[in-house]
């Protein structure tokens, strides 16, 4: 994204974050994708993914651009249940409807049976405090890292 990009976009929290504007706390990012740690989490790691331009939806990301979206997204569903001790993952997108950012993101969650996250009802569980915000993003960061195809 430009800077003239996010100009035009001043009321989309997720440009300012792209744009360096407002604080996130990244636990990957390439030339075209940022994931973040979501600010009000279903549980610690739930993560967002979203493209570095400001499309609305899913349906609005040019076809070119799907691939290597959806390999950082399966990426961090990948890492994810071993960095955090979970079992699986939810992965999740909304199109408009509940859509609290207007801006595609796409949910990475971790789960566990048990959990208390039935169909959509979706009980947040913030972080205890800054410093396990920090320690999940560090735990997924360096999952990611390793992850890392070769070169």
């Amino acid at each position: 994204m430009t800077p003239s990009d996010a100009a035009r976009r001043p009321c989309c929290a997720f440009c300012a974050i792209v744009a360096g504007n407002a604080e996130a706390h990244i636990v990957c990012e390439d030339e075209r994708t940022l994931a973040f740690l979501d600010h009000r989490p279903l549980f610690p790691g739930h993560t967002l993914v979203i493209p570095r331009e400001h499309v609305e939806t899913l349906a609005d990301l040019p076809a070119a651009d799907l691939g290597a979206f959806f390999e950082v997204v399966q990426r961090i569903a990948r890492v994810m249940p071993d960095a955090l001790g979970a079992e699986g993952t939810f992965v999740a997108n909304n199109n408009r409807v509940s859509q609290s950012v207007a801006h595609l993101h796409l949910h990475v969650v971790p789960r566990s049976r048990g959990d208390g996250l039935r169909g959509f009802f979706w009980p947040r569980h913030p972080y205890e405090s800054p410093e396990q915000m920090r320690d999940v993003q560090s735990r997924l960061r360096e999952a990611i890292e390793r992850d890392k195809p070769p070169a």
